[in-house]
């Protein structure tokens, strides 16, 4: 019987001992899992509150000077201010200009440009164009260009400067697109390129050299006095030729006005 009880004894302690043993070892595993949950919302916390705010920057392009203009690169980004001088044409929402200040000049290749904004591009109207340098021909000119007119300002008309001098120099091509005049020019040869209306290619001569004029049909049509003034040159005419002095394989003077020598 006392072996009954001392065994009945050991069995209820050794229960006991294993009942104590399994709660201890569960008991951990859940406090860790606590613990672990409350760290990970801590530093999920702390990352948040260390990300920067993120913020929204634009640069703005600064307005280049016209000897910044010349410095860049063929195909850089441009960004220049500058006053109408004459409007060649305006096609399928496509305005083609001449602009110049006082430094220099710019010619705007199918800009883009609305026909009522193209009507309040008058000489001397101030205008923002932000486009791309380029060249076609020799002529640099800035293309895919946008524009707004710059409110305020007062008008500029250029005076054109006598660039007679420079015929055949390396300083004619420093002054391309801006308005300009030549003296004493002798008639050479007058060539339509097609008749009924459409551009007038001429060729003056001074001292020996011939050099390229045109009468940029867009620019000053059959309708205009300088156009029919043109159309009845001779050859062997002296005339003195203002224009805007635009480039084609060499110079090509747009021609905007001329006065036949008495």
């Amino acid at each position: 019987m006392k072996k009954f009880l001392t065994l009945l004894l050991v069995l209820a302690l050794a229960m006991t001992a294993l009942i104590g043993c399994t709660n201890e070892a569960e008991k951990p595993e859940t406090e860790v899992e606590v613990e672990t949950d409350v760290e990970t919302e801590v530093q999920a916390e702390a990352e948040v509150e260390a990300e920067p705010e993120l913020e929204t920057v634009t640069e703005e392009v600064a307005v280049m000077t016209y000897e910044e203009y010349v410095a860049a690169e063929l195909d850089a980004p441009v960004v220049i201010e500058a006053y109408v001088q004459g409007k060649q044409s305006w096609w399928d929402n496509k305005a083609t200009v001449y602009a110049q200040d006082e430094d220099g000049a710019y010619f705007m290749y199918e800009m883009a440009c609305s026909e009522e904004d193209y009507a309040l591009l008058e000489n001397g109207t101030k205008i923002r164009v932000s486009g791309f340098k380029a060249e076609w021909a020799g002529e640099v000119e800035i293309v895919d260009a946008t524009f707004e007119i710059v409110e305020g300002a007062e008008a500029y008309i250029a005076t054109p400067v006598d660039a007679t001098a420079w015929l055949g120099t390396d300083e004619l091509i420093k002054h391309q697109n801006e308005l300009v005049y030549f003296t004493g020019l002798t008639v050479e040869e007058i060539t339509f390129k097609n008749e009924g209306g459409d551009d007038i290619y001429v060729k003056l001569s001074k001292d020996g050299q011939t050099y390229d004029f045109c009468v940029e049909y867009y620019l000053t049509g059959e309708d205009t006095e300088v156009y029919q003034a043109v159309s009845a040159l001779n050859t062997g005419d002296v005339i003195d030729v203002t224009g805007f002095l635009y480039w084609y394989e060499g110079v090509n003077t747009h021609i905007t006005s001329i006065t036949v020598a008495e």
